[in-house]
C-alpha cells in the first residue's frame, strides 16, 4: 500500500519512540487522521511547547516549570532527606505513592559500562556537591535506584565516594517489596511504599 507522504512521516516520527513498533505507529498514526482538527492542533502545540516550557530543576535536576522545582521551595518538605533516583519518571511514581515527604535528586541515567555510561555521564558530581552544603542539615540518603546491575552498581559507586568524603549521616536503601530488576516507575504504589518504610543501611 502506498501511503501519503505526509502520514507516511507522522508513522515515521511514531517508530522513533521507545517501545512503538510498526504496528503501533501506523494505528496511532490513522487514528490521527480521525481526530478534529482543533484537537490535532492542540497536540502540536502541546509537542511544540515540551521543551520550551520545560526546565531542569538547577537543584534536584528534576524536569519542571520553574528553577528551582515546586518540590525544592516548598517549605513542607522534609530537608533532612534526600532520595537519590536515576528519572524523573520515579520521581513522579515515589510522589504518586505519597510516603516520601523529602526531597529528591535525579541522576539521569545510572552506570552502565556496556552502553559506555561511566559516572561522569549521570549527575554523580553533582549529588556530591549538593551533599556538601547540605552536609550540616542532612540526616539520611536513600539511595531509590532501580534493583538491577546498573542501578546497584550506580548506588555501590556513590556509597563508597561518600565514605571517601567522610560524611556523616545515614546511608540506607530501597527494602522488600521491589523485585529484583525491576524498575521504580512501573511498581504499584503499595509496593514503593513497603519499599520506603523497610529501606535498609546500605553498606
Amino acid at each position: 500500500m502506498i501511503l501519503a507522504r505526509p502520514l507516511q512521516k507522522v508513522i515515521e516520527s511514531f517508530e522513533r519512540l521507545p517501545g512503538i513498533g510498526p504496528k503501533t505507529a501506523s494505528r496511532l498514526a490513522f487514528y490521527l487522521l480521525r481526530v478534529p482538527q482543533e484537537q490535532l492542533e492542540a497536540f502540536a502545540q502541546s509537542l511544540s511547547n515540551l521543551k520550551k516550557q520545560t526546565v531542569l530543576c538547577s537543584s534536584c535536576f528534576n524536569i519542571a516549570e520553574t528553577d528551582p522545582c515546586s518540590i525544592c521551595t516548598d517549605p513542607h518538605r522534609d530537608r533532612t532527606t534526600l532520595c537519590v533516583v536515576e528519572t524523573p519518571l520515579d520521581v513522579l511514581a515515589l510522589e504518586k505513592a505519597g510516603s516520601y515527604q523529602g526531597l529528591y535528586h535525579v541522576l539521569h541515567g545510572a552506570i552502565s559500562p556496556l552502553n559506555n555510561i561511566g559516572p561522569e555521564e549521570i549527575k554523580i558530581k553533582e549529588l556530591i556537591q549538593r551533599i556538601r552544603n547540605l552536609s550540616l542539615a542532612i540526616e539520611e540518603l536513600i539511595l531509590a535506584t532501580n534493583p538491577n546491575m546498573e542501578g546497584e552498581a550506580t548506588a555501590m559507586y556513590i556509597s563508597q565516594k561518600l565514605k571517601i568524603k567522610n560524611l556523616k549521616f545515614k546511608i540506607s536503601r530501597l527494602g522488600i517489596g521491589l523485585p529484583t530488576g525491576g524498575d521504580l516507575e512501573y511498581a504499584d504504589d503499595n509496593t514503593l511504599k513497603k519499599a520506603l518504610e523497610g529501606r535498609q543501611a546500605y553498606d
